[in-house]
Formats: C-alpha cells, structure tokens, sequence
C-alpha cells in the first residue's frame, strides 16, 4: 500500500510499504478520509511527538473507513462495517483508569498512520473506541470525531454554565470546534484569532464577538473585560499552544474564573504566573489532555446530529500524494483541515 511516513523535520515521504494484517482483536480498514489537524503539523515541524510517536513511522491520527479484514476473536464486527476509530484507548485496569480518569492512562494504547491506503486498529482500540458510522454521515466528518472528543473533555473540565462568558483564544480547527459547541451552551462566547476568515466561520459557528488580535488596539485582557463588565470572562480556553499566550488567557479571567490552558506546549517550556492573582483571585487553572471513551461516543453522537455544520472546517478534499504541500498550506494558514482521500 501507499502510506505517508515521518522521518524527521519536515521530512515526510510517501513510500510503498507492506498491507496490515490485522492480529488478534484487531481489524483493518481502507482508509476513506483521514482528516488533518494541528496536532499533525505540530508533529511534521517537530519532526515527532513526545507521547504518541517516534519517527520513522506512519504518520496521521485522524481517520474513518471501512473494515476489510479481521483478526481472530473480534465480535461485533464483520467486514464492510464502516467504522471511525479513535487513536488510542486506555488500559482499563491501572491506578487511573480504576478512577475513570482515562486520558491520564500510563498504559494508553496509540496508533497512528491514518495518511495511508489501510490502517490497523489496535485490539485495545477496537474494544473500547472504534464506533460505527451512521449510514447518512460522511467518511469526512466522521473522522472529526477525535479532536471533538478532545474539545468536550476539555469543556466538561473547565466547570461551565449556561450563563458563562467563555472567551476562547486561537481560531484553528480545535477553537473553532470550541466555539462550534459552547455557542449552543453559554451566553456568551468571544474568539480571538489571527485569520478573518476564520473569524467568519466561527461567526458562523455562533460566536458572539470575534477579534483578529492583528488589529487591536487594546491587549486582549482588556478587550475581554470590556464585553465582561470590566471583570474578565468566566471562563478563558487557550487553543494555540503558545506560552504566552496561556500568560495572556490567565490575565483574561475575572476574580473566580477558570482557566482551560488545552493548548499543548513544545516541551520544557514554561510561563510565569502572577502569584498574588492566582491566589486573591482565587483562579483554576486546568491543564486538559486528550480524550475518554466516553467522549468518543459523544462527539460522534454530536456529529452525527448535524446541528453543528462542522462541515465548515474542511478546506478541502486531496489525494494522498498532496499530503506535504497540504501541510505547507496549513502552516501558512490557508486552509483549516483537509481531508486526505486515499483510494
């Protein structure tokens, strides 16, 4: 089969490499649409991630199909169901796991190389996170399922309510998703991105305000607190991964907020906080990694419910051999998420 592989920065090479075969418990599926995302460019500029791969390998994590072969002892499945599967699954028997705290599993199971003809799905994975798609529901959208399952672990963390100002700082794929969601659940929801017309998209998500921070003349604290009675937002939900700005979603909270700091960082960086705010502010601040098998079966639901049209954060539909010079394109933000069609 054809499968993208990861050998370094920026070094991606399409090559032929031999079909999976799935072993005990696992399936593999023809890969219909595998979705890219930021955590992919991430990976590509780095050259590899800390936790969920080590290069040389396949690269992608974002994927629906359907089943084309099956290994000994999986049930509930037979060939040509058409499946999304998540990119990983928890042990289900360690110290967190016990406490349901899935996404903090030392034992999580990851797979990757979704940007590829075929995928192999773990056996962990077929038994707690693979999920079968709605017949009406597009292999692309379907594939949105793990950054959605992300983003409402994230909002079942940040402690909000429906009377909420939530402002959201960062207008990729996952802020806007953000938006997409909270825009049915709070008062208010302000986005501030870099791109207007990702701006307009998140207008059209149900954002309230929109802010491109290019063109502010006042920082982003004091434009928050100006839509929050002079006090800052309820709640503040940092989608960049950028140090500072995470310094600047802590000064955006008023005097009892919550801070979502969901943006992952490059490793060892750090960012100094203002300890007399924290502590006479009585502020959260909330570190929220990955998803749970719970979270998986929602977004899914939620997608497949079509009251959110996520269907506006794909740019556009490309073959595999595109792949690199997508990843160009959306590190120079033109376009949001593609879908890679591999067949």
């Amino acid at each position: 089969m054809l499968g993208a592989l990861l050998y370094g920065k920026e070094d991606l090479r399409l090559e032929a490499v031999e079909d999976p075969t799935p072993g005990w418990g696992e399936v593999t599926i023809a890969v219909g649409a595998a979705t890219t995302c930021g955590t992919d460019l991430k990976v590509w500029r780095r050259g590899g991630h800390a936790r969920m791969l080590r290069p040389p390998t396949l690269f992608g994590h974002e994927a629906a199909g359907r089943i084309v072969a099956k290994g000994v002892g999986v049930k509930g499945w037979k060939v040509s169901d058409r499946v999304v599967a998540n990119n990983s699954a928890p042990c289900m028997t360690c110290f967190f796991c016990q406490r349901q705290e899935y996404s903090l599993c030392p034992n999580l199971t990851w797979n990757n190389g979704t940007f590829a003809e075929y995928l192999k799905i773990p056996a962990p994975i077929v038994q707690h996170n693979m999920l079968p798609i709605p017949d009406e529901l597009p292999d692309e959208l379907a594939s949105l399922t793990e950054p959605l399952a992300c983003v409402l672990h994230g909002i079942a963390r940040s402690n909000i309510k429906c009377s909420d100002r939530v402002a959201i700082l960062g207008d990729g794929a996952i802020g806007l998703m953000f938006v997409g969601v909270l825009a049915h659940r709070c008062d208010r929801v302000i986005l501030f991105g870099g791109n207007d017309r990702r701006l307009e998209i998140a207008e059209k998500l149900g954002a309230s305000q929109t802010f491109n921070h290019h063109t502010l003349t006042e920082n982003i604290p004091e434009v928050v607190r100006s839509f929050c009675d002079g006090w800052g937002a309820d709640v503040v939900i940092e989608a960049t991964g950028v140090p500072q700005v995470w310094e600047t979603a802590i000064a955006s909270a008023r005097p009892g907020g919550t801070i979502n700091l969901f943006g992952g960082c490059p490793r060892e960086t750090t960012i100094t906080v203002n300890t007399e705010q924290l502590h006479y502010n009585e502020l959260t601040l909330k570190g929220v990694f990955h998803n749970t098998p719970f979270f998986v079966r929602e977004a899914l639901s939620t997608i497949a419910s079509r009251q959110i049209p996520f269907e506006l954060l794909i740019s556009d539909r490309r073959p595999l051999k595109d792949l690199e010079s997508v990843l160009q394109d959306m590190r120079d933000r033109k376009v949001i998420k593609v879908a890679m069609i591999p067949h």
